[in-house]
């Protein structure tokens, strides 16, 4: 396949002290599941595990459609963290929080 029948797309993956994104040809048809494997992110995050990482694509989620959402160019697949806070209990703790500066 030529190169002017590929697309570019992007994978990125973002800690709270460490950031990537990579910029890829892919071919058209590719799903996103597809990107990430083809991105080597792994290399630089070696503790995500690809086949169950949850997706989304500029930050809509693509919950069981990781491997048949098929990309189109200028997409970015953003591969998402476990939350290690439930937001509700977050929510819960700030208001507490801020009523008792309050008082």
């Amino acid at each position: 396949m030529a190169d002017f029948d590929l697309i570019t797309v992007e994978v990125a993956y973002a800690l709270p002290h460490k950031q990537k994104i990579i910029s890829l040809l892919v071919e058209p048809g590719t799903t996103a599941l597809q990107a990430v494997e083809r991105s080597g992110i792994v290399k630089y995050f070696p503790e995500i595990n690809i086949p169950t990482a949850k997706l989304g694509i500029f930050g809509e989620s693509l919950g069981s459609k990781s491997a048949s959402h098929v990309l189109h160019a200028g997409d970015r697949v953003e591969i998402y963290r476990p939350l290690l806070v439930d937001p509700k209990d977050a929510r819960r703790k700030r208001a507490a929080k801020s009523a008792d500066v309050g008082d």
